[in-house]
């Protein structure tokens, strides 16, 4: 098993997290983005969009974090990871939706514009994470995990860009319940973090 990757990328890291969660041996192949090693051809023979994380697994190639998160937790994690049952696998779903919506086009993005000087207006990025920041505190205030009673695929999917929102510039302090979950997560076996995480 390879996964195209990247050491910065929260996205390269949700997968990253749940291989090694499900005790999975892969090969991390470094994909240079700031030298266009995405967009050559032979990375385009394997991901369609020339973006990172893609993951080959035999003769399967999988590109997009979601994407990837959903086959490796269906192949090799049964239903603990993400249940088939209509009811469960819908509350997984909501919160994959969430990673990406206002985890990914809020805080991420205010990430990437502290870091490279992105070209979104950081009011407006920050501001859409720190709704979704919001919505899981209210939630989490009552319960341990996303979705279910247990650690499910929302919670790698999640994780990367909640972590390191203070790249963004972005204060955890008024989300105590998000704090104490993201330190469930750091204690669960075969946790691994990432640059920026942990500093």
């Amino acid at each position: 098993m390879k996964l195209y990757d990247r050491d910065h990328s929260g996205n390269c890291h949700k997968v990253r997290l749940l291989l090694s969660m499900l005790g999975l041996e892969y090969e991390s192949v470094p994909v240079d983005l700031g030298s266009g090693e995405n967009r050559s051809p032979e990375f385009l023979s394997l991901s369609l969009r020339g973006q990172v994380p893609t993951l080959t697994d035999g003769d399967v190639t999988v590109w997009d974090s979601q994407a990837i998160l959903v086959y490796l937790a269906r192949r090799y994690g049964g239903e603990e990871w993400l249940p088939i049952e209509p009811v469960a696998m819908s509350e997984v779903m909501q919160w994959m939706a969430m990673s990406e919506n206002e985890l990914l086009f809020g805080l991420a993005r205010a990430r990437q514009n502290k870091m490279t000087n992105g070209p979104w207006p950081w009011d407006l990025v920050s501001e859409y994470g720190r709704s979704g920041l919001a919505v899981m505190n209210e939630h989490l205030a009552e319960r341990n995990w996303l979705a279910l009673d247990r650690p499910t695929i929302a919670e790698p999917a999640c994780y990367p860009y909640v972590a390191l929102a203070h790249e963004g510039e972005i204060s955890l302090d008024d989300y105590p319940a998000v704090r104490a979950w993201l330190a469930r997560i750091e204690a669960l076996p075969g946790y691994v973090g990432m640059p920026g995480i942990g500093d």
